[in-house]
């Protein structure tokens, strides 16, 4: 069952492909644009990206207002910046570096109620957007919060099955960048490389054991659609800075003659 104003979860257990915006630049006026344009989820990048916790507050509300799901990528180990990001209306939290089942497990912790989890009560402004009453919100908010786990390192990929196996973890998210540097110990920048599309397999592999869903963070969205084929179901595509930067570069480039 879906929270009243809930969609991720409901999308992702219906089969559907999810295709996430992903915005760096603290603009909740692009994350609007951005579900208003099509996109049925939106990330707000506050590991990376220039996010304080004011404007993802008001980033939340301007993807809902646009029609999507708001995702959050927390900082590194930030579980309470993750609760935060739920309390304000939040459908899926991304959490970097996520190596073994202990870090799994704080991350669970921290984003589902018991008994999963032991995500403290506040989630008021989450009910005012999304029209969910108490006692339903407490029942099916475990359900509907999407947990994304981001494998990123050998340790995580030592550790696959034992991190999908974890209870609240639904997506192995793959960070293919910082995984094609630490799988080659710093020498390689490659998110495509062959021994990342090898590890993207093997994500595959263990999400379809553990009755999860992978994802995968994609540069652009022909890279999406093709990776979707192969059975990730949750691709984030491109980001704010790099379509803003690629408009004006061919603005420029016209405007040289």
């Amino acid at each position: 069952m879906a929270l009243p104003g809930f969609s991720l979860a409901a999308r992702l257990r219906a089969g559907e492909t999810v295709y996430s915006g992903w915005c760096s630049l603290a603009a909740p006026v692009i994350l609007e644009i951005a579900a208003r344009e099509g996109f049925k989820a939106v990330a707000i990048d506050a590991q990376h990206g220039l996010w304080d916790y004011e404007a993802i507050r008001v980033g939340i509300a301007a993807i809902r207002q646009g029609g999507a799901a708001p995702i959050v990528r927390i900082p590194l180990e930030d579980f309470g910046g993750a609760s935060k990001s739920l309390d304000w209306g939040a459908e899926g939290i991304v959490a970097p570096m996520i190596n073994n089942p202990k870090d799994a497990k704080r991350f669970v912790d921290a984003c589902k109620f018991p008994p999963i989890g032991e995500r403290s009560w506040g989630p008021h402004r989450a009910l005012m957007l999304s029209g969910a009453d108490l006692k339903g919100y407490l029942r099916e908010a475990n359900d509907n919060i999407i947990t994304l786990a981001m494998i990123e390192t050998p340790e995580a990929m030592d550790n696959l099955d034992a991190i999908a196996a974890i209870p609240g973890i639904d997506i192995l998210f793959v960070g293919p960048s910082d995984l094609s540097i630490t799988l080659t110990k710093g020498a390689e920048l490659d998110p495509h490389s062959k021994i990342v599309e090898a590890a993207n397999d093997k994500v595959l592999a263990a999400c379809k054991r553990a009755g999860k869903f992978a994802g995968l963070y994609c540069a652009t969205p022909e890279r999406a659609l093709e990776v979707s084929k192969r059975g990730f179901r949750y691709c984030a595509v491109g980001n704010d800075l790099g379509f803003i930067r690629g408009a004006y570069a061919v603005a420029a480039k016209t405007l040289k003659g």
